[in-house]
């Protein structure tokens, strides 16, 4: 089996947010590369990458010319093409607009494995559970009103999901007391039994992450975790938030690659890794992040398309939850969807998605 062409694209994916009806910005757009890539065979793996912004389009040319050094070449071999494309990129990685386009090749190399072999992509790569919890986001962003978030919070609750999560970090003017009230109004709007995550996407210093943590913890509204609470690569300021508060500190969504992991688990700088599958380098790079997270006796959970991380999530041994966030759906003929506050495991082979053609034509760049 050989690679024989690739093909990709960019769409303007709508901002919408379909779980709860509140969009924090409901004119912008999502700017996503996608991939096929087509075997001679007639396999054909799917692939997508994003985080380019003003770069998108230089994003989907290094898609395009990384893509073309690999026609011809193995697709179930994903490691020699990992390989074979940082050899080629010299030291434009290992961040960045590299790492972002590997990673949609290496998704669609792992989609043609499945497909080849008749097997969904959990059960390739090691078929941890059947089934796996996930939590509703984007549905609570801080940028909503106080009131909208509220409201966002009990339809999420009435529709079923048993986690949730929201933000702090507040934009304006703010104070710790403020943060607290927000999350104290929207644990009331969930109940107390639904799990409520919180992400802070770095926008506090160690010392505000560890005042305001505590001061939410004695509020009583009980957070399952609390997310990037400070800059990602500030591993020691994390580890005195993670030592000073009881709730749980997850983050890593930010880093580039597996090395900063490395980093972050030996300084025990948190104790839910969270892995991006676009910024760590696609699944080979994911897979080998989630057992060293077990190494050191961590859970591990994905960050954003759940329609790929429910696959990884539920591969291994600690995968926790999948982050059910639709940012993607809209490019797909159908997604996973929750059921009793789980999502169950495609049985499709591969990835077990279609692109939606006609909304590719709709939303093409």
């Amino acid at each position: 089996m050989k690679i024989a062409a690739l093909e990709t694209g960019i769409v303007l994916l709508p901002n919408d947010e379909p779980l709860a009806g509140f969009s924090e910005n409901p004119h912008g757009k999502n700017p996503i590369v996608w991939l096929k890539l087509r075997t001679g065979d007639g396999i054909e793996g799917l692939g997508v990458t994003y985080f380019g912004g003003a770069l998108t389009r230089v994003l989907r040319r290094a898609v395009d010319d990384l893509g073309a050094l690999v026609v011809g070449d193995d697709p179930l071999r994903p490691e020699a093409v990992a390989q074979k494309l940082r050899d080629a990129a010299l030291q434009a990685g290992p961040g960045g607009i590299l790492t972002m386009a590997m990673s949609a090749i290496d998704v669609a190399l792992w989609d043609v494995k499945g497909k080849a072999l008749g097997l969904p992509l959990w059960k390739l790569l090691g078929g941890g559970r059947d089934r796996v919890r996930t939590y509703a986001s984007g549905a609570l962003r801080r940028g909503l009103k106080l009131e909208e978030a509220v409201t966002a919070a009990g339809r999420l609750r009435d529709k079923g999901y048993r986690q949730a999560k929201m933000q702090l970090g507040l934009p304006g003017h703010t104070t710790p007391a403020r943060e607290v009230e927000q999350a104290r109004l929207i644990r009331e709007a969930t109940g107390p039994d639904m799990d409520l995550m919180c992400d802070i996407n770095q926008r506090w210093r160690p010392e505000q992450a560890i005042d305001i943590g505590r001061r939410v913890e004695d509020a009583g509204v009980g957070l399952f975790w609390l997310e990037d609470v400070t800059t990602a690569d500030d591993y020691a300021g994390l580890a005195r938030v993670a030592d000073a508060l009881r709730t749980p500190v997850a983050g890593g969504e930010y880093l580039w690659g597996i090395v900063p992991f490395c980093h972050m688990m030996e300084q025990r700088s948190v104790d839910i890794p969270m892995i991006d599958q676009v910024r760590c380098g696609g699944i080979t790079q994911w897979l080998k992040i989630a057992g060293m997270a077990e190494a050191f006796n961590l859970p591990v959970v994905g960050h954003g398309v759940p329609e790929i991380h429910v696959h990884l999530v539920g591969a291994v041994a600690n995968g926790l939850t999948v982050e059910y966030m639709p940012r993607l759906f809209p490019l797909w003929r159908s997604v996973p969807e929750p059921v009793a506050g789980d999502l169950l495991m495609p049985s499709a082979p591969g990835l077990g998605l279609e692109f939606d053609e006609a909304a590719i034509a709709r939303y093409r760049a």
